[in-house]
């Protein structure tokens, strides 16, 4: 068998349709295609002919299944497919690179769903909270990954917005681009800063002599806009308060 020196170098986008033509094997290896078919000229058995076929009444090298690049090549630069065709009478091998061009086939994704960000209401102006990052599997300039942050432009009051829903969008470089999202939920930490506030400024209350100990004279209430542990409150008297509790 007689092996051909070199080898033939096509290029062909991943996700092409059925039957999509990647180059004319006749022309390129300078025989007919009456040729290629009396010579019964064939795309050798292995793992990459499966892609592949060539017709050999035109001598057209087409795909023959869908080409995903991702799946055969990861994030690896370059993806080519070697192959390898026979020709009988004589015997001659020849050798065939087929270069699996990337496209952009694949959104961004983030790793889940929704996050959660806890920023607490005495967080300074200028302050950062790293969110996750989109990976796309394409590659290239569609897969290049970028920090992102969340910067807080204005303090929070928790009392006015206890939880804030924002969208995170990241658009890859494919043209079109794709993009994907992620829902932020920003949860506003209580902290206390806010003092009890009474239901009256000012209460009023007569009292008999002789009244029995344990006797009750008044009631009194107040608020705190706090939550949790801060916002529980207790009772006592300042002063001259020894007599009444």
């Amino acid at each position: 068998m007689e092996s051909a020196l070199g080898q033939i170098v096509y290029s062909v986008s991943e996700e092409g349709n059925k039957g999509t033509v990647i180059g004319n094997l006749a022309k390129d290896l300078k025989i007919s295609a009456q040729e290629l078919e009396s010579r019964m000229f064939q795309i050798m058995p292995g793992s990459n002919a499966k892609y592949f076929d060539v017709n050999v009444k035109t001598g057209s090298l087409f795909v023959k299944e869908r080409i995903d690049r991702e799946d055969l090549c990861g994030a690896a630069q370059k993806c080519a497919l070697n192959l390898e065709a026979l020709a009988q009478n004589p015997h001659r091998l020849y050798r065939l690179e087929i270069n699996i061009v990337d496209v952009n086939d694949n959104a961004p994704v983030f790793p889940e769903r929704f996050y959660l960000v806890n920023v607490t209401e005495i967080a300074s102006e200028g302050d950062r909270f790293h969110l996750p990052i989109a990976k796309d599997s394409d590659v290239g300039m569609v897969n290049t990954s970028i920090l992102a942050e969340l910067i807080l432009q204005k303090a929070l009051d928790r009392e006015k917005q206890a939880k804030i829903n924002l969208i995170l969008t990241a658009i890859d470089g494919g043209k079109p681009p794709k993009t994907g999202t992620l829902s932020i939920i920003v949860d506003v930490i209580d902290v206390n800063d806010n003092k009890p506030v009474f239901s009256k400024p000012l209460y009023k209350a007569k009292v008999k002599e002789n009244t029995p100990i344990g006797t009750k004279i008044i009631s009194v209430s107040a608020t705190d806009l706090d939550e949790g542990i801060n916002c529980e409150i207790e009772y006592s008297f300042l002063g001259r308060g020894k007599l009444m509790n």
